[in-house]
C-alpha cells in the first residue's frame, strides 16, 4: 500500500482518524519535527506537546513525545487538553524550540490533526512547512528511520515531563487586559466551548467578582453532538443564542475545538459575523487603546478594515488565507492585529497566532468602555466604518470534480456581477472579483477541509444571496 500523502494545509496536517491519521503517520510527522529542530539547533530547547479533546488526542500526543524523546529532544507534555493559544504561549514562556499540538481545530469529529508551532509560537511559515513535508517524504521512503522510546521509560529518564500550560498563559492575559475591571463589570456571559479544549477558561478568568459566567457544552465529547463540526459560526450556535436570551445575558462567547477561533452572540441572541468581529476588534484597538500601526487581514476578511485604516491613517495589509501568512507578516511589520474571516484574530504584544480567549476578553472590554449593549456597539461600528453585508457558502463536491471546478473558475471572466462592474481580479488564493461599489466575491478551496468556499461582502442584505448564487454558477456547483 502506498504511504499516506501527508500535506500541511493553512495550519497543519489534518486527516480522518484510523484512515490516514494513524499512530504510524503521527510518529512520522514527529520524526520530521525532531530532525528539523536538530538541523536548526533548537533541539536542546525542547518541544512542547499539547492536544485537544478529540478522540485519542492524548494518545497521539504521547506518541509524539515518545518519538521526540528518542531523538534527544526534551519534551514538555501537557497534562490535560489545552487550547492551541495556551500551548503556543508555552513556547515563549519556556523558550522552547517549538510545539506540536494534536488538534483538527474546527473539523468534524472523525478528523484529527498535527499542528507545528515554531520557536516564535505562531503558525509554521510556508518555508518551514515545505521543509517538514520534504522530511516526511524521506522518512516514508526509508525503512527503520523512525525512532521511538516507551513513554514510561522516557519519563523515568527525565526526557518527558508533564506540565500545566494554563498558569503562565493566564498571567499573560492579565498583563494584556484589565481583568479586575471585567470581573467587576457585572456582566452575564454565556460561554460555549463547543465540547472543545476551551472548557473552563472564560469561567476561570472572569469569575471572582460581579460578573457571572454560565458554561454550556462544557463536557468533553469527541462526537460534537448537535453540530456538524465545532466551528463557532451561525449554523452551530443556535443553542448559544437561545441560552443568551434565556439568561438575559450581555454576551455569548463561543470557541472552536481548539479555541483559536471566536464566535460572538449579542444580547439579542444575534450572531455577530466574523467580518464585523474583525472590524470591532480593530476599532477597539484604535479608539479605546489608542494603538497605531499596520493591521493585517486575509483576502477573505472585511473591507471595513480598509475604511478604518483610512479613517485612522494606518496601513491595512492583505495576505492569502491562513496564519502561516498573517503571523509572519505581523512580526515583520509590528502589526497591532492580524485576522481572517474564519474568526481567528491575533494581537500585538502576545503571540503571532489566533487566540479566541483573548479576542473574547477584548470584546468584553470594548463593551465596558462603550457602556451600551453589544447591538448598539455594532450600530456604532456602522457609523464609523460603514455598512457590511456578508455570507459564506460551504459546498461539498466529489473529489473527481475538482479539476472541472478549477477550470471553470480559472476561465471565468465576467465584466459585471449583479449589476456592478468588475474592476479587478485577485488570483493569489482562489479567485476574488472586486466590484466598483466595494463589493467582492471570492471562490476558493478550503485549506483544511474538502470544501469549496464561496464568500461575499456587499452593500445590502438583499444582494448577498444573489452574489453567492453567481459564485455557484461560476464554479458549476
Amino acid at each position: 500500500m502506498a504511504p499516506a500523502r501527508i500535506e500541511f494545509g493553512t495550519d497543519g496536517w489534518r486527516a480522518i482518524i484510523a484512515e490516514d491519521f494513524t499512530f504510524e503517520n503521527v510518529r512520522i510527522c514527529a520524526q520530521a519535527v525532531a530532525e528539523y529542530l536538530h538541523e536548526r539547533d533548537l533541539a536542546s530547547r525542547g518541544l512542547v506537546v499539547g492536544y485537544d479533546t478529540r478522540f485519542a488526542s492524548e494518545r497521539f500526543a504521547e506518541a509524539v513525545a515518545e518519538v521526540a524523546a528518542a531523538n534527544d529532544v526534551p519534551v514538555a507534555l501537557c497534562s490535560a487538553p489545552a487550547p492551541t493559544p495556551v500551548v503556543s504561549y508555552s513556547v515563549l514562556d519556556r523558550q522552547a524550540g517549538g510545539a506540536v499540538i494534536i488538534t483538527a481545530s474546527h473539523n468534524p469529529g472523525e478528523w484529527n490533526g498535527f499542528k507545528y508551532k515554531p520557536e516564535y509560537a505562531g503558525s509554521a511559515t510556508p518555508e518551514i512547512v515545505e521543509s517538514l513535508e520534504e522530511r516526511i517524504r524521506q522518512i516514508q521512503k526509508a525503512d527503520g528511520h523512525l525512532k521511538s522510546i516507551r513513554l514510561m521509560e522516557a519519563e523515568k529518564r527525565g526526557l518527558v515531563q508533564r506540565f500545566d500550560p494554563a498558569p503562565p498563559y493566564l498571567a499573560q492575559v492579565e498583563r494584556l487586559v484589565d481583568l479586575k475591571r471585567l470581573r467587576e463589570a457585572g456582566f452575564t456571559v454565556v460561554a460555549d466551548p463547543m465540547h472543545g479544549a476551551g472548557i473552563g477558561y472564560f469561567k476561570r478568568i472572569l469569575e471572582g467578582g460581579a460578573t457571572r459566567v454560565i458554561e454550556m457544552r462544557n463536557e468533553r465529547n469527541p462526537l460534537f453532538p448537535g453540530m456538524h463540526n465545532p466551528e463557532p459560526i451561525a449554523r452551530n450556535l443556535g443553542p448559544l443564542s437561545e441560552r443568551v436570551l434565556a439568561e438575559h445575558a450581555d454576551l455569548g462567547l463561543a470557541t472552536d475545538g481548539d479555541s483559536d477561533r471566536i464566535g460572538i452572540v449579542d444580547e439579542r441572541g444575534v450572531f455577530v459575523n466574523p467580518l464585523d468581529t474583525y472590524a470591532l476588534l480593530l476599532l477597539y484597538l484604535l479608539e479605546v487603546r489608542g494603538q497605531r500601526g499596520p493591521a493585517i487581514r486575509s483576502l477573505t476578511s472585511t473591507a471595513m478594515a480598509d475604511r478604518l485604516g483610512r479613517r485612522f491613517d494606518i496601513p491595512i495589509i492583505e495576505t492569502p488565507v491562513g496564519f502561516k501568512y498573517i503571523g509572519p507578516k505581523m512580526m515583520e511589520l509590528g502589526a497591532i492585529m492580524g485576522g481572517e474571516e474564519s474568526g481567528g484574530f491575533g494581537f500585538a504584544g502576545h503571540i503571532p497566532e489566533r487566540d479566541a480567549i483573548l479576542a473574547g476578553l477584548f470584546a468584553l472590554d470594548l463593551l465596558v468602555h462603550r457602556g451600551r449593549p453589544f447591538s448598539a456597539v455594532l450600530d456604532y461600528l456602522v457609523e464609523v466604518a460603514g455598512p457590511s453585508f456578508y455570507d459564506r457558502a460551504d459546498v461539498t463536491f466529489d473529489a473527481a470534480d475538482r479539476p472541472r471546478i478549477l477550470q471553470r473558475v480559472a476561465e471565468a471572466n465576467p465584466s459585471e456581477i449583479d449589476g456592478s462592474h468588475v474592476v479587478s481580479v485577485n488570483e493569489t488564493d482562489g479567485k476574488k472579483f472586486a466590484l466598483d461599489d466595494g463589493t467582492w466575491l471570492l471562490i476558493r478551496f478550503s485549506g483544511t477541509e474538502p470544501l469549496l468556499r464561496i464568500y461575499t461582502e456587499t452593500t445590502s442584505q438583499e444582494r448577498v444571496s444573489r452574489i453567492i448564487a453567481v459564485g455557484r454558477e461560476i464554479a458549476g456547483v
